[in-house]
């Protein structure tokens, strides 16, 4: 192991990084970032309490249930505890954020097992 790969390893240290982007951000275009996030970056902040984890989790559960919409989705969130509200906001939260980094999709689709 060398110096610098080395010194990339410790700079890479709390990262997410894409896997398999092309070599131009399609962020300049409109579309999702493929630069890699700081795991204390404020993209992975919880919606409303609601973490990336627990949307994938929620995720997981609406998928073996044959659950396939919101309105399923919000009542799903309602039996673990979470306020209607709080989950709406979530769950568009959640997206819109994946639509802004691709590491928050690969991230989600890494939790749901994928």
């Amino acid at each position: 192991m060398g110096l610098f790969k080395k010194a990339r390893d410790a700079a890479q240290q709390g990262m997410v990084h894409v896997h398999g982007a092309g070599p131009i951000d399609p962020a300049a275009f409109g579309g999702p970032s493929t630069r890699s996030v700081a795991a204390d970056d404020p993209i992975w902040a919880p919606i409303n309490g609601i973490s990336l984890q627990d949307y994938a989790a929620l995720a997981r559960d609406a998928q073996a249930r044959g659950v396939t919409d919101e309105a399923g989705m919000i009542a799903l969130g309602s039996e673990r505890g979470w306020d209607p509200a709080d989950t709406k906001a979530a769950l568009d939260g959640w997206v819109q954020r994946m639509g802004q980094s691709m590491a928050v999709g690969q991230q989600f689709r890494t939790l749901l097992g994928y």
